[in-house]
């Protein structure tokens, strides 16, 4: 595999290799704050989370890798992420699928993860590019994108066909290798400033 399956750990939290006993905290978890109402955002509803979670598990075969986030303060579960369309030819892949409980988006959770999962991509696995794809009217996703110092490749103008029919313009962001260094002290810049806090 191109990126090597691990859990990866820091100060807030651990990223856990996503399995079938995640299932249930994870529909706890995504309970904090209804994501799945937002029309705009892939929020699995709660009773939808064990077909969710298998789908994630099938993909690892294909080099795909899956997270369920544990935050460590308080040790609950608090939501997912992934490394998806891995292309281990070009050294790159996407980071997404990613959804955490209301009570931990604005702390050190989603910066700790981008922080573990682009050293993983860039220093463990020696990756060109790292990409980032979320839905146009997804605002919070682009501002927390473009947070991380990634810089807007494109719009992929009705790019999906969603399950409520409306077209999805899917904005394309990226991290070259080059960026990486300005990028991880920027992230632990912003961590340093919630331990201070």
């Amino acid at each position: 595999m191109f990126i090597q399956e691990q859990q990866l750990e820091g100060q807030h939290v651990r990223l856990e290799p996503l399995n079938a006993g995640h299932i249930e905290a994870l529909a706890q978890a995504v309970r904090d704050g209804q994501g799945w109402t937002l029309w705009y955002a892939s929020v699995p509803h709660p009773d939808d989370m064990a077909a969710y979670v298998e789908r994630a598990i099938e993909e690892v075969s294909r080099g795909h890798l899956a997270y369920a986030v544990r935050h460590l303060a308080s040790g609950d579960i608090v939501g997912t992420t992934r490394f998806y369309a891995v292309d281990a030819a070009n050294r790159r892949a996407m980071i997404g699928y990613t959804w955490y409980s209301q009570s931990v988006r604005g702390n050190a959770v989603n910066a700790e993860c981008k922080l573990l999962m682009l050293s993983n991509l860039f220093e463990g696995s020696q990756a060109i590019a790292c990409e980032f794809r979320t839905h146009f009217f997804n605002r919070a996703s682009r501002a927390a994108i473009e947070s991380l110092g990634a810089k807007q490749d494109g719009i992929l103008r009705a790019h999906q066909i969603l399950s409520d029919g409306s077209l999805r313009d899917t904005v394309v962001y990226s991290i070259i290798e080059s960026e990486w260094p300005a990028v991880r002290a920027q992230l632990q810049s912003k961590l340093a400033r919630f331990v201070l806090s």
